[in-house]
């Protein structure tokens, strides 16, 4: 749990060092380009079909 973390810790670090030095046209660019990518795999993936065990209380 500790190592994930670090892990997670060290790659946010390094997408913020990355995005220091871009412009705000190129920043703009790739934000639209992960919207995007987020709208084209929320397609593909669709709504999960609940049974009755899923809905069920115990």
């Amino acid at each position: 749990m500790l190592l994930r973390l670090a892990y997670l810790a060290a790659t946010n670090t390094f997408a913020l060092l990355h995005l220091l030095p871009m412009s705000d046209r190129d920043k703009d660019i790739e934000f639209l380009a992960l919207r995007h990518q987020l709208l084209v795999l929320q397609r593909q993936v669709g709504k999960p079909t609940l049974t009755e065990t899923d809905r069920s209380v115990e």
